[in-house]
């Protein structure tokens, strides 16, 4: 498909050129091997970070290229639209979802220390917030943290917790303080950034329908020892320092879904040209082009609204700008996952056939629907923050 059709394609053409060059050498083949075999995509990963763009987010100073979140969100783009899809870009998002929180929040010493490691590919921090009993509502989580000899211990229980099984450390939100007794629902949270691979630890991996390239796993701390070196920024306001790292989050996951919608669109398109029955092509017919032509649509309309979040992000910070990022995290993600069911249905029977990689992208963009936050989440938001409407939940 033409870059023309979508003009924010324009933007950052050198890094997306070289992007799509280091993807075309792990082809739609290489990781439906490694989906298939449940395999780490290690030597991908290293070929991201030494190409530089692993480092992109990470300024000069600290071992990284000092470029922007745009240049990021454009990578991720090429690397989803390689064929790679969700497999592909959680393997190389990951690492980087602590860093905003780690140059907004952390010490000199945390910065100089870990990020010159995550941007050559050395260190992979996962996220550790999400809870059994508090999945969507972060503010509820029950690891808890007690102070002692000094440092805190940690006893309790994360899942979901993505590339747990390959990570040296994480980035995990537990309760220092017990809920409402502060003045915010999120008062009481403290961010830690602790060793992971320890006995204290026990990493299960979560059987999983897709994106089975990059492991999910529980953890369960048992008497895990923390050191007050290892807090990230404030204690009790771990909640609200998490917030720079979860709105980059959405603005990631956007682009992600952005490339897989592109590669769905253009395998669809060109399968429709290509696919012969009752001796004409099957895009010939208004019930092939309509669906796939809307589905441009919708795409080109949600590329709109994530580059306003990306400038956005920009010009205020992470921080501030919670209704774009969560708008474009919807509209990208809804308009993705509609077109990958377009693909299967324009692929018919053969959108079964795993040579083909249509149900690996249908099934890994649904996930994006659900999370990092549930899109019907996201609608709470926009009725409450934008619409004026009554809390819902």
């Amino acid at each position: 498909m033409p870059i023309g059709t979508f003009p924010h394609l324009e933007s950052h053409k050198d890094i997306r050129e070289a992007v799509r060059a280091l993807c075309s050498k792990f082809p739609a083949e290489y990781w439906e091997q490694h989906d298939r075999e449940h395999e780490y995509a290690a030597d991908f990963v290293k070929a991201f970070a030494d190409s530089g763009f692993l480092g992109i987010l990470i300024p000069e100073q600290y071992g990284g290229g000092g470029g922007t979140i745009a240049e990021f969100c454009a990578a991720l783009e090429e690397v989803a639209a390689s064929g790679g899809a969700l497999n592909a870009c959680s393997s190389v998002h990951t690492p980087l979802l602590a860093v905003p929180s780690i140059l907004a929040f952390g010490t000199e010493e945390q910065r100089k220390t870990l990020l010159p490691k995550v941007a050559s590919g050395e260190l992979l921090i996962t996220f550790g917030v999400t809870e059994p009993d508090a999945g969507t509502d972060t503010t509820q989580i029950d690891l808890a943290a007690t102070e002692r000899d000094g440092g805190w211990v940690l006893n309790g229980q994360k899942v979901w917790n993505s590339g747990a099984p390959y990570a040296q450390k994480v980035l995990v939100l537990a309760r220092t303080s017990p809920a409402g007794t502060g003045k915010r629902r999120g008062d009481g949270l403290t961010l830690f950034l602790t060793d992971l691979q320890t006995p204290t630890i026990d990493i299960r991996k979560i059987p999983k329908i897709g994106r089975n390239a990059f492991a999910s796993a529980e953890l369960f701390f048992r008497d895990h020892v923390v050191r007050p070196e290892d807090v990230v920024g404030e204690v009790g306001q771990g909640f609200y320092h998490l917030l720079h790292s979860l709105n980059s989050e959405r603005l990631y996951l956007s682009s992600v879904a952005m490339g897989i919608g592109r590669w769905c669109l253009d395998a669809a398109t060109r399968y429709a040209s290509e696919r012969v029955v009752f001796d004409r092509a099957i895009g010939k017919n208004q019930a092939v082009q309509h669906p796939l032509a809307a589905d441009y649509l919708q795409l080109l309309a949600a590329s709109l609204v994530l580059q306003s979040a990306i400038e956005a992000c920009e010009i205020q910070g992470a921080g501030n700008i919670g209704t774009l990022a969560n708008s474009a995290k919807y509209l990208t993600t809804e308009a993705a996952w509609k077109i990958a069911d377009d693909a299967m249905q324009t692929f018919g029977g053969y959108s079964f056939a795993r040579e083909y990689h249509i149900g690996r992208h249908w099934t890994e963009v649904r996930l994006q629907r659900i999370a990092p936050v549930n899109n019907q989440m996201v609608l709470n938001y926009i009725a409450e923050r934008v619409l004026g409407l009554p809390r819902s939940y």
